[in-house]
C-alpha cells in the first residue's frame, strides 16, 4: 500500500464540496480586499512591469509582469487588475494541491492539506499580494501534481507536463531551480523512480523546461546577465554567523502557522521514514523539498532569509501536516481538536487581517503593523498633486523603486511623470524619459529615513530647496514622513549616475 493512507469516512467539511465552499469564500474575501487595499511597495513597482511586458527584468524573471499585464488587459490599470491572477491562482492551486495529496495519500489527507494550506499565515495574510512568489508557488505546485500523476499512473507522458510547469516556474522565480534538484534526488534515491532515467519522456520534459526558460536566458544575455548577478550574487555572501538561523526557522514556523507547524514536523518525520524504506510517494514530497530547504538553511548561516523565500515549500508542508493528521486524528480526540483549532486560528487571522488591510481597525501598532506598507497613500497622492499644482512642477523624481512605484500609480490620472533618478536598469522595459522633461521644475520625494538629497540632488541640480514634510498616517498615527524638495536648473543629464554639478 505504497503512499496511500485512506480513511474509511471523510467528514463533510473535508470533502471536495465543503472545501470548495471554503476556498470560494476565501477567494471572494481576497477579491474584495485585493480591490480595496492599496499596494505594498513591491506590488506598485511590479505594476510597471505589467505596463511594459518583457522577457526579463532586473530583479526577477518576467512571469509576475505577464500576470499583471493580463489582469490590466481585463480590468484596466487598477489595483485589482494587478492582483487578479494571483488571487485566482491561489484558488486553483488549492484544487491541484487536493488532487496531489488525494492520489498519493488518500482523501482524508487531501482535505486536511487544503485546510492547512489556506490556514497558513503566509497564504491567509499574503494571498492577495502580486509578487513573483505567487506564480512560483503555483507552478511549483503544478509540477508536483504532474509528478504525483506520473508516480501513480506510471505514464511517462506526465514528464512533459512536469517539464512545462517547472519551466514556467523558472520563468517566475529562479528558486524553482531547487525543484529540479529535488526531482533528480527522487530519481536517484527512490528505487521505483530510477527506471525513468532511461525514458525518453523524462529527457523531453527537460527540453520543454529549458524551452520555457530560454527567453529569460536570451534577455539576460542581452543585458549583461543583470538578473542572474542580482539573484545568484546573494548565495554564500557574508561571514559565517548563527545570528539569522533561528530567525529563519522561527519565520518559517510562524508563517506556516505555529499550530500547523507541529503536525507538519510530525508528518515530515513520518514521510522521511517511509522515504528511507523506498516509498516513492513519500519520497516525492520529502526529496523535492530538501534541496531548497538545505540552501535556505545554509544561506541563513551567512545572511538574513526573507520571510517570503520559502513560500514554494508551503504546499508540501501542508501535505506533511495533512498526512500526519489523517493517520492519527480518527483515533485521537486530542489531535482532532488540535487540528481544528489550528485551522480556525489561521482562518480567523486571515479574515481579520484582510478586513484590517481595507479598513484599519487600529493604528496603534504603527510600523509593526503587517499592513504598514498599504497605509496612507491616497492621502499622500492628493498632497503631492496639490504641491505640484502650487509649484507648477512638470515631473516627480524619486530614488527608490518602491516609492517610485507608489507615486507612479497615484499620479497616473493627472499625467504627471514619475522618474527614479538612479537604478535606471530597473526600467529598461519602458521608454526613457525625454531630457526636455527636466527643463522645468520638479519635485523630488523621498522617505525621510532614506533621504539621499545631498548625494543625489545637489550634484545634478542648480537649485534644490526643501519645501514640505508629508506625514503618512493610519488612524491618526504617523507611520513615516516623506520629505519633498523643489528642484530645477539641471546640470548635465539628471539620469546619468556619474553626472556631477560643475561650479561656475
Amino acid at each position: 500500500m505504497e503512499g496511500r493512507m485512506q480513511a474509511e469516512e471523510v467528514p463533510v467539511w473535508l470533502r471536495p464540496s465543503g472545501l470548495t465552499v471554503l476556498v470560494l469564500a476565501l477567494t471572494a474575501l481576497r477579491l474584495w480586499s485585493g480591490a480595496n487595499a492599496h499596494f505594498v511597495e513591491d506590488e506598485a513597482y511590479y505594476r510597471l512591469w505589467g505596463l511594459g511586458p518583457s522577457w526579463g527584468y532586473y530583479d526577477h524573471p518576467p512571469m509576475i509582469g505577464w500576470w499583471i499585464a493580463a489582469g490590466q488587459w481585463v480590468l484596466g490599470d487598477t489595483v485589482l487588475a494587478v492582483r487578479l491572477l494571483v488571487i485566482l491562482a491561489s484558488a486553483l492551486g488549492s484544487l491541484f494541491l487536493w488532487r496531489t495529496a488525494d492520489i498519493l495519500f488518500g482523501r482524508l489527507a487531501a482535505g486536511w492539506s487544503v485546510l492547512f494550506f489556506n490556514a497558513s499565515i503566509l497564504v491567509g495574510v499574503g494571498g492577495i499580494l502580486a509578487t513573483p512568489d505567487a506564480p512560483s508557488v503555483f507552478f511549483w505546485g503544478l509540477a508536483l501534481w504532474a509528478l504525483a500523476e506520473l508516480h501513480v499512473s506510471q505514464k511517462g507522458g506526465w514528464w512533459l507536463a512536469a517539464g512545462l510547469f517547472a519551466g514556467l516556474g523558472l520563468t517566475s522565480k529562479y528558486s524553482v531551480l531547487f525543484l529540479g534538484a529535488g526531482i533528480v534526488l527522487w530519481l536517484l534515491l527512490v528505487p521505483s523512480a530510477r527506471k525513468w532515467l532511461a525514458s525518453w519522456q523524462l529527457w523531453a520534459g527537460g527540453v520543454v523546461a529549458i524551452a520555457c526558460f530560454a527567453p529569460v536566458l536570451w534577455w539576460n544575455a542581452g543585458h549583461d546577465w543583470v538578473s542572474f548577478y542580482k539573484q545568484f550574487g546573494r548565495a554564500g555572501r557574508g561571514e559565517l554567523t548563527s545570528k539569522y538561523v533561528f530567525e529563519f526557522l522561527g519565520a518559517v514556523l510562524g508563517l506556516l502557522n505555529p499550530l500547523i507547524a507541529i503536525p507538519a514536523l510530525a508528518g515530515a518525520g513520518l514521510l522521511v521514514r517511509r522515504t528511507l524504506k523506498g516509498d516513492g510517494a513519500a519520497g516525492l514530497i520529502v526529496l523535492t523539498v530538501l534541496p531548497f530547504l538545505v540552501y535556505l538553511l545554509i544561506h541563513s548561516l551567512h545572511a538574513r532569509v526573507q520571510g517570503n523565500w520559502p513560500a514554494p515549500l508551503f504546499p508540501a508542508f501542508a501535505i506533511m501536516a495533512g498526512v500526519f493528521v489523517s493517520r492519527v486524528e480518527t483515533g485521537s480526540r486530542f489531535w482532532g481538536y488540535f487540528s481544528r483549532g489550528a485551522v480556525l486560528l489561521g482562518l480567523v487571522v486571515a479574515v481579520v487581517v484582510q478586513i484590517h488591510a481595507v479598513h484599519a481597525l487600529t493604528g496603534r501598532f504603527a510600523r509593526k503593523d503587517p499592513t504598514f506598507q498599504l497605509r496612507g497613500w491616497p492621502e499622500i497622492g492628493q498632497e503631492v498633486k496639490d504641491l505640484a499644482l502650487k509649484t507648477n512642477a512638470t515631473y516627480i523624481a524619486t530614488s527608490g523603486y518602491g516609492l517610485n512605484g507608489q507615486l507612479a500609480f497615484l499620479m497616473k490620472d493627472n499625467s504627471l511623470p514619475v522618474v527614479q533618478l538612479d537604478e535606471r536598469i530597473r526600467y529598461v522595459m519602458l521608454p526613457a524619459p525625454d531630457q526636455v522633461l527636466f527643463h522645468g521644475t520638479g519635485l523630488y520625494i523621498s522617505e525621510e529615513r532614506r533621504n539621499a538629497a545631498d548625494r543625489l540632488l545637489r550634484p545634478k541640480f542648480g537649485k534644490v530647496e526643501q519645501i514640505a514634510l508629508l506625514p503618512r498616517k493610519v488612524d491618526g498615527t504617523v507611520l513615516e514622513n516623506l520629505v519633498v524638495y523643489q528642484v530645477s536648473e539641471p546640470v548635465g543629464d539628471p539620469l546619468d549616475p556619474v553626472s556631477t554639478k560643475v561650479d561656475p
